[in-house]
Order: structure tokens, then C-alpha cells, then sequence
């Protein structure tokens, strides 16, 4: 359970709680965001409602197998965001976010070394820790995006 416990705390870091690796998480840089900021189009790059809606159908895909369900996300449809059309509807994604992304850490803690280490879903796919691993750094990657994206909103408004 040690490891599980690890594991859900470094979840936890990049995505509620933490400091250590970016300074930053996606709570703190999401909850001081606007909505109005969120769907803001800098030239080619995603939006930051994108990225965080593209981070939580990920989460939410790897939590429905955790939960016994079917691998149905698709990475074709991960930026298949809503349309964002005012503080409600931003604070409704955020609070998604936040709501699942401590049931998957919940269900991360929960997990036994053999748990971890089992095939995720199918054998092509590695195993349940692999996977887990690749939410936190795909997260961390996507982190930055965001926490750039916020500077450039804000710079171009100064």
C-alpha cells in the first residue's frame, strides 16, 4: 500500500495540492483563472478550458475502468470540450475536475502492489501503475501549457 499511497500523492501534487515539482498545480492555476480567460484563443494553441477538460477526460476514462467499467475513452474525442459560455459553466468543469480527481486518488490509495502491477485493461496497455504514471506526467506537461497560456492572456491585456 506504500506505493499506492505514493502514487496517489503525486496525483494529488499535480493536480489539487502541490508545490514540489512546478510550484503550481492545477487547482491553484485553474481557480484563479476567469472564464473569460479560460476560453481565450491564443493563435494555434489550445485553450486553457481545453487543456483542463482534456486532463479530466482522462481522469474520468481511467476512473470508469477503476470503478469496473469498459475502456471507452478515445484520444479522437479529448478536446471535445463543451462550449464554455459563462462562470457557471467554467465552474461546473473545474469542480468536475476537482471531485474526480480525488476519487481517482482515492481509488489510487486503495490499490495493492499486485493491483498496480495487473495488466490495465489489456496487456498492450502496461499495467494499472504505468498508467497512473502517465496521468501524472501527462499532466505536468499539460500544467505548463497552462501556466504559459495564463502569461500570455495576461500580458496581451496589460
Amino acid at each position: 500500500m506504500e506505493n499506492s499511497t505514493q502514487l496517489a500523492n503525486r496525483f494529488r501534487e499535480v493536480l489539487l495540492n502541490g508545490k514540489w515539482i512546478a510550484n503550481t498545480n492545477f487547482k491553484d492555476q485553474l481557480d484563479h483563472i476567469t472564464w473569460e480567460e479560460a476560453i481565450t484563443k491564443i493563435d494555434s494553441l489550445n485553450t486553457i478550458a481545453a487543456l483542463a477538460f482534456h486532463i479530466n477526460y482522462y481522469i474520468e476514462g481511467i476512473l470508469h475502468v477503476f470503478n469496473g467499467g469498459e475502456l471507452e475513452i478515445r484520444d479522437q474525442y479529448s478536446f471535445d470540450l463543451p462550449p464554455i459560455t459563462s462562470k457557471e459553466d467554467w465552474e461546473s468543469l473545474r469542480k468536475n475536475m476537482w471531485d474526480k480527481a480525488e476519487q481517482f486518488a482515492l481509488h489510487v490509495e486503495q490499490m495493492s502492489d499486485e493491483n498496480l502491477d495487473a495488466d490495465f485493461v489489456d496487456e498492450k496497455y502496461g499495467n494499472y501503475r504505468r498508467n497512473i504514471e502517465g496521468v501524472i506526467e501527462h499532466s505536468y506537461y499539460h500544467l505548463g501549457q497552462v501556466s504559459l497560456i495564463k502569461k500570455m492572456i495576461r500580458e496581451e491585456v496589460s
